[in-house]
């Protein structure tokens, strides 16, 4: 509001600061008098004139308990009633009043709501965080249970990893580049001059063969020899130390149920290692024949398991729960080819060359590069349906089916007789012959069960040997 003076009511007299009202007053001159309510406002003092003094009247104004604020103690001819306070401009309180806005209120409901919930959020985070970095300073870890035994405890040797680590360092990866597109097998070192035994249909028209030990390092091979009627083959590496042989054990020790572990490739997954047990031995098992001329086909009396074995197990070792040799894994049995399910890994029949049969032919590839394999020296009637195997009528280009002066021959076999039993075991087919005829030795003598005319018969035959493939 503007700075001016209050004109209604007037004042009735103004009060100066102490010590001025009678310095200023000329002899003469009265001193203020209080308001008669006839004017409209009080002139202050007028100029310094010489006035003859004059009776001033005054107005009879009830007695105030209180003095009037601003009434100076300079005048004390003035009676103890005085008029209502006016505006002294030397006052202590100014007549302006600042607006200092709205007198505050207090602190709503909702306000201490919002003020415990943050304190509480920030006490909770704050003990929190002091929680965690307690539990991270402190010297009290939470530690799960875990079976007691030392984490470096060896393996019994006879068990599957006791045996996988016997045989490891020992079993190789081979893979193979030819003309018809490259393909990975297994094989397993034989001698300290890195003669490696594998598989022949894994390194068939092969160009380029690589070996890959358990360690990771490769280097090349060279075919040392392959035989496709047994279906074995033989590598070589060369300036490779520190070669670890597999031992060699006896096939005809195994009995069925005896626990086995197969180690390969399967799919490339090199160091693969599957157990299982013998399921069966000797099986009969032909596999081959892509030329179509049976010179590719293989006969092997074969040792079964349920080890799980797949394509790249080829060439590997079955081996017994000493860790010896006992088999190479050769060929699996799928689902049927009409099967619409049918799978392409294994079912749980893997069949094994029998190691005494690998480590004969292993032998003679290493010497000679060609294996031998034991004949009778007859042709046989492979469209034979009965139950047998039956010698042909002729023989191949029209040859007599009977070599003459040949095993055969010489142990009395005529055309047209029927095989039934080697050495005592029923024969179904002809396959079933050779692979029993192939299980021996070139010289080995065998007795073979002959049926002629409706009449069996017996005879003794020594094996003889011809070149294989």
């Amino acid at each position: 509001m503007a700075d001016k003076q209050q004109t209604d009511p007037a004042p009735q007299w103004w009060s100066r600061p102490e010590g001025t009202a009678e310095a200023g007053r000329r002899d003469g001159v009265p001193a203020p008098r209080p308001d008669t309510g006839g004017a409209d406002h009080v002139q202050d003092a007028a100029p310094t004139q010489d006035v003859p003094p004059q009776d001033v009247p005054t107005q009879d104004v009830p007695a105030q308990d209180v003095p009037a604020p601003g009434v100076s103690d300079l005048t004390p001819d003035v009676p103890a009633a005085v008029p209502a306070v006016r505006y002294d401009p030397w006052g202590a309180e100014p007549l302006q009043v600042v607006d200092r806005g709205r007198t505050p209120r207090g602190i709503g409901l909702w306000q201490v709501v919002a003020l415990s919930l943050g304190t509480a959020l920030l006490a909770g985070g704050i003990g929190g965080y002091l929680g965690v970095l307690a539990e991270r300073r402190s010297s009290t870890r939470l530690e799960l249970p875990q079976a007691a035994g030392a984490a470096d405890r060896g393996r019994a040797p006879e068990s599957v990893a006791g045996i996988a680590a016997t045989a490891l360092p020992g079993v190789v990866t081979l893979h193979v580049r030819g003309t018809k597109g490259s393909g990975t097998g297994t094989g397993f070192v034989l001698d300290q001059q890195g003669h490696i035994l594998t598989n022949s249909h894994v390194v068939a028209d092969s160009q380029e063969i690589t070996v890959t030990f358990s360690t990771g390092e490769s280097v090349t091979a060279q075919l040392v020899g392959r035989d496709s009627g047994y279906d074995l083959a033989v590598v070589k590496v060369s300036g490779v130390r520190g070669l670890h042989p597999l031992s060699l054990g006896n096939s005809e020790n195994v009995q069925v149920g005896d626990p086995v572990v197969a180690i390969g490739a399967p799919f490339d997954l090199s160091n693969t290692v599957t157990a299982g047990i013998i399921s069966a031995t000797g099986r009969p098992v032909t596999a081959g024949g892509d030329k179509g001329d049976g010179s590719d086909i293989s006969y092997v009396d074969a040792l079964q398991t349920d080890a799980p074995i797949n394509p790249g197990n080829s060439g590997g070792p079955l081996l017994d729960a000493k860790a010896h040799v006992v088999g190479i894994n050769s060929a699996i049995r799928g689902a049927d080819k009409e099967d619409a399910t049918r799978q392409g890994g294994s079912i749980g029949l893997g069949f094994a060359i029998p190691v005494n049969q690998g480590k004969r032919v292993a032998e003679e590839l290493i010497r000679t590069g060609r294996a031998t394999h034991p004949v009778i020296g007859v042709t046989l009637d492979m469209d034979y349906a009965g139950d047998g195997a039956r010698v042909g009528d002729k023989g191949e280009d029209g040859k007599p089916s009977v070599v003459a002066d040949g095993p055969g021959a010489r142990a009395g076999i005529r055309a047209g007789d029927v095989i039934t039993k080697v050495d005592g075991q029923r024969v179904r087919g002809g396959d079933e012959l050779i692979v029993k005829i192939r299980a021996h030795r070139p010289g080995d003598t065998l007795t073979l069960t002959v049926l002629r005319g409706g009449r069996e018969s017996t005879l003794k035959v020594v094996l003889g040997s011809a070149n294989g493939s």
